[in-house]
């Protein structure tokens, strides 16, 4: 069970009723503009559209619906998907890169190919043409994984030429025959997808996926050299695997190849334990920290300059649609998300701002339907509840990361499982409050604070130990009557909502974080 602590608890309320004895003190949160991480990477803040399920098909592209476009896009989607501040958009797959050959979606003849990635058959109606529009519509950036599973080295060259090669090559003359007459100059390209995997189209083990890697890299940077190239890292961590080993590997084999190394991580609650769920974003930072020094490793002999940087281009709540038919078909990884589940997401937030410094790229894991932001009808669209903190720090949480002192309640978790086919963990002085900061350079702080307590309000003494609190401090909250409250299409419980200014003027001020929410201060402090 927990050891929550409630015996000190307890005894701090006997003491109270104690004359003469000193109440229990606030909780602390300092934070000192020169102890600094490094700076936030607006491509955190992406997200992943893959071909499964109702993701593509029923979700950003459904011509039927009487919310589409003229290019078959949903509207209500592309807006929401604007809203959502997407700085990085990850495609096709995921596992369905693997199978997939990039030719049969682009031109008039589309042929349906069985995708075996998901148990569906692909009709290819929708390909890099067709996700060019979406992502220009929605003005963010795409990120293309090719397959370097089924496929070949000379196919990944080949995409890369067609999408980035201004003229008078076969592919990019095909390109201008689709109609797109200039490049598309696409900048970031994964080397496949969870190579590491068994369950993996085409999965190889670390060695041969390097030398396969290697030589893709070759052939696609001669093509493009400017182009940014993201490494498979490990994203399998059952009991009996060895992601670290494989991350050793690849990076002693492509450290002057690539430039980032992508893991991928899912938790979820299958016990209904809402504690041990609220403790998973720290795996995440255990696991960037061991990749961080596996980096350093491979960086003592390598022939650039540049360090490679951390892709978490995989990551979410992702636990109930895991089994059976949740698994395939049209309808498949289709999670309703509740506001526990929110929180988790912005403590992976707040964990990649807190390792700013190597973490350079975040996709959360997907857009629509699937395991997704959103959840449509042919109809109807509602945002769920892990949209929202998404979406309040991709449009705020910038600048400098601090390395932010928080003296808080903490509990120590059960050993468990922190998702389906994952490792088992036991967590230790998880701080109730999870924070996160950035400061610009005009004076703009930005104090992000998870209060993981499911019951109980924390207030807390903010304390800047440079400078001073320059006020009012504006107020975004995300919360909602239970942790296990849900949006649905009838109404939506969990926002965001702007609350009333807070003067946080001089040395400190303090605050209250209401049980189980997600808070933003947005102010200033005056060196």
């Amino acid at each position: 069970m927990h050891r929550l602590r409630l015996f000190p608890l307890l005894l701090v309320a006997v003491l109270l009723a104690v004359p003469g004895v000193a109440p229990a003190q606030n909780a602390e949160i300092k934070i000192d503009v020169d102890r600094t991480i490094g700076e936030v990477d607006s491509l955190i803040y992406g997200n992943f559209v893959e071909h499964l399920g109702r993701n593509v098909y029923g979700g950003i592209y459904d011509p039927d619906s009487p919310l589409a476009n003229d290019q078959g896009f949903r509207t209500d989607v592309m807006q929401a998907t604007r809203d959502l501040n997407v700085s990085l958009m990850r495609y096709p797959g995921g596992n369905f890169v693997s199978n997939y050959n990039w030719k049969d979606g682009v031109g008039e003849e589309r042929p349906n190919r069985l995708e075996l990635a998901w148990s569906r058959i692909e009709t290819n109606e929708f390909g890099t043409n067709e996700f060019m529009d979406f992502v220009d519509s929605v003005d963010t950036e795409p990120y293309f994984a090719v397959n370097l599973g089924t496929g070949t080295i000379e196919e990944a060259q080949q995409w890369v030429e067609y999408t980035n090669y201004e003229g008078g090559t076969y592919y990019s003359e095909l390109r201008k025959e689709h109609g797109h007459e200039e490049p598309y100059d696409i900048k970031y390209w994964s080397l496949g997808n969870e190579m590491d995997g068994f369950w993996q189209i085409g999965h190889l083990n670390a060695e041969d996926y390097s030398k396969k890697a290697r030589e893709a890299a070759k052939m696609m940077t001669r093509t493009d050299p400017d182009i940014s190239l993201v490494a498979t890292g490990a994203s399998n961590f059952r009991p009996d695997a060895t992601p670290m080993h494989w991350n050793r590997i690849v990076l002693e084999e492509l450290k002057d190849v690539v430039d980032y190394i992508a893991l991928h991580i899912y938790v979820g609650n299958p016990n209904d334990d809402y504690y041990n769920f609220q403790s998973t974003p720290h795996v995440m930072e255990k696991r960037t920290e061991l990749v961080e020094g596996l980096i350093d490793i491979a960086m003592e002999d390598a022939e650039r300059e540049d360090e490679i940087k951390i892709a978490w281009d995989e990551y979410n709540v992702w636990y109930r649609a895991r089994s059976g038919s949740d698994m395939e078909g049209e309808t498949a990884l289709e999670e309703r998300y509740n506001l526990s589940d929110a929180l988790v997401i912005a403590g992976f937030l707040n964990g990649f701002i807190r390792n700013a410094d190597i973490v350079k790229m975040a996709n959360l894991a997907q857009l629509v339907n699937v395991i997704g932001t959103m959840f449509t009808t042919p109809d109807d669209m509602f945002k769920q509840t892990i949209y929202y903190p998404l979406q309040l720090y991709a449009e705020h949480a910038y600048g400098t990361s601090l390395d932010v002192h928080v003296n808080s309640d903490t509990y120590d978790t059960d050993e468990f499982f922190i998702g389906l086919g994952e490792q088992q963990t036991q967590q230790t002085d998880v701080p109730y409050l999870d924070v996160s900061a950035t400061y610009q350079d005009d004076g703009e702080v930005i104090i992000n604070v998870v209060n993981r307590h499911r019951d109980r309000d924390i207030t807390t003494d903010l304390i800047s130990q440079t400078g001073m609190f320059e006020g009012p401090f504006e107020v975004f909250e995300i919360n909602g009557p239970g942790v296990k409250t849900r949006n649905n299409f009838e109404e939506q419980p969990v926002q965001t909502e702007q609350l009333d200014d807070v003067q946080g003027n001089g040395e400190s001020f303090t605050y209250t974080f209401p049980a189980h929410s997600v808070t933003m201060l947005k102010g200033r402090i005056e060196q």
